[in-house]
């Protein structure tokens, strides 16, 4: 679709929309940042359904990784630090006090296979009508000094979600993942406070999606914390291979 189409086609509305949510143009293509996109956006791009299939996440949940006494002492220590303060944190607080303990002790990186873990990170995905960019939270990605092909997003560190709506946000990123990836399903995760919950966004066909979200997992809960372990230390193996 040409700026002229565009504009032509465009109500008064969506107009006043696109204005509020100052989306950018380049060239003749919208550019739309992942930190203000609503699914309503994302609707207007592609065609995307949300499915609910609990089997989805048998193969990730349901692993044979076994944790370690050590495993389950610093995730109970990790609680009793940190205990009545997640709901409270904001987003840096959280980060600090108490996920990069966990992404530490999981360790996304290898030097050796030449991936790790990056953080408000800058992506990019163009196609012919749309533009999809900005700073990630979290992505675990091919690369050591710059991410080259996304495997795993983590977003996004509030600690309510009326401040914001990590989920579209999880989304979008996702979708930009899986085609700058050329893969046909990528796995992310979502988190608003305490409670985390875990994505996988499947490609049905060219510019058609769809996505499962888990059941809420507590981090303040220590069975569900050991379980949202476990859940990254599968990504983490999955990489590796």
């Amino acid at each position: 679709m040409s700026l002229k189409e565009f504009l032509e086609n465009i109500t008064l509305e969506e107009l006043e929309e696109l204005r509020k949510k100052r989306v950018e143009m380049e060239g003749e293509i919208p550019s739309f940042s992942f930190s203000r996109i609503k699914f309503r956006d994302l609707k207007n791009l592609v065609n995307l359904k949300r499915v609910r299939e609990k089997n989805i996440f048998s193969s990730w949940f349901e692993s044979e990784i076994s944790l370690s006494n050590k495993d389950i002492e610093f995730l109970e220590n990790l609680i009793e630090q940190n205990l009545g303060l997640l709901k409270y944190y904001d987003e840096e607080d959280l980060k600090i006090h108490f996920l990069s303990h966990i992404f530490h002790r999981v360790n996304f990186k290898s030097l050796e296979k030449e991936y790790r873990d990056f953080y408000n990170e800058n992506i990019r995905y163009e196609n012919e009508k749309f533009i999809l960019n900005g700073e990630v939270d979290f992505v675990v990605a091919k690369g050591l000094y710059e991410s080259e092909i996304p495997y795993f997003f983590i977003q996004e560190f509030k600690k309510e979600k009326t401040n914001s709506d990590p989920e579209p946000q999880l989304v979008s990123e996702l979708i930009a993942g899986l085609e700058i990836s050329n893969v046909e399903n990528i796995r992310g995760a979502f988190i608003v406070g305490s409670i985390w919950n875990f994505v996988i966004l499947e490609k049905v066909e060219k510019d058609s999606y769809r996505y499962f979200v888990s059941e809420n997992f507590d981090s303040s809960k220590i069975e569900d914390l050991k379980s949202i372990y476990k859940n990254l230390l599968f990504v983490k193996n999955e990489i590796d291979k």
